[in-house]
């Protein structure tokens, strides 16, 4: 058994997961699980018969399609299960170049998450036509200033976590299934202290099959960003007023003990 665990949620991907399975076994010494959930054109099968012919493949069937969040809290518990060291986040489209992950995962001997950066300098995306580039950036620069984080890319699928970060995450209680997850777990991290990096990627958009972003997606992204950060704001507001009255009240005391001024 290798370390490194890549973990490659697929929906319909039957064009895609074979090249990208392959690439990944020649870029890198890991073993890829594909999380199928229950793909109706033929992808579960497909992983099947590569997991047949490739000892490092593994495959995890579900039943039930509750989005991008829930396949991989499934693919890290079972990665954690089976005691791997690092576990990768990889799109199954080839949006992702597992040519690049080995830059990735040697990172993480300093770090605890790793994230691929479309936006650091470095970073850049291909084929992709301007709108959704000033929508990812756009929503990426809402995600700083309402969360305060020091992130460019906080909406990244490209990432390696080592083990001991997802066990110190709360992941039984993450929320969020769409893209926001990314968002969701990388502020988990940031809030626990996780030592966290940002390595600039090549973005490639898939050529084959349709994206799974939709508007929903976007709704709860930008719903659930702005209650965090509402929420950060009034943790900030109470804590300001709590110390404030402690200090005032250290204050009090200390005009109390004071001697009394002679004339």
């Amino acid at each position: 058994m290798n370390e490194t665990l890549v973990i490659i949620p697929t929906f319909n991907e039957i064009e895609n997961l074979e090249s990208i399975v392959g690439r990944v076994l020649a870029s890198v010494d890991a073993d890829i699980l594909v999380v199928d959930d229950a793909s109706p054109d033929g992808t579960g099968e497909l992983a099947d018969d590569l997991a047949a012919r490739h000892p490092e493949v593994h495959v995890l069937h579900r039943e039930v399609k509750d989005g991008l969040g829930g396949a991989y809290l499934a693919g890290f518990a079972w990665g954690l299960e089976h005691d791997y060291w690092a576990l990768v986040e990889m799109d199954a489209d080839g949006s992702h170049r597992p040519e690049e992950l080995p830059r990735l995962v040697e990172q993480l001997i300093d770090h605890d998450l790793v994230l691929g950066s479309r936006w650091v300098p470095g970073g850049k995306v291909v084929n992709w036509p301007r709108r959704r580039e000033l929508l990812s950036r756009g929503g990426n620069l809402y995600a700083r200033l309402a969360l305060g984080i020091d992130v460019r890319d906080s909406t990244g699928g490209y990432r390696v976590f080592s083990a001991a970060a997802l066990r110190r995450i709360d992941l039984l209680h993450v929320a969020s299934q769409g893209y926001c997850f990314q968002v969701d777990l990388l502020w988990r991290a940031l809030e626990r202290g996780l030592r966290v990096v940002e390595v600039p990627i090549t973005f490639v958009e898939r050529e084959h099959g349709e994206s799974k972003m939709s508007g929903s997606i976007v709704a709860e992204s930008l719903s659930l960003v702005t209650w965090w950060g509402l929420r950060r704001r009034l943790a900030a507001i109470a804590l300001f007023l709590r110390h404030g009255r402690r200090l005032r009240s250290v204050r009090a005391l200390s005009h109390r003990m004071l001697p009394p001024v002679r004339p």
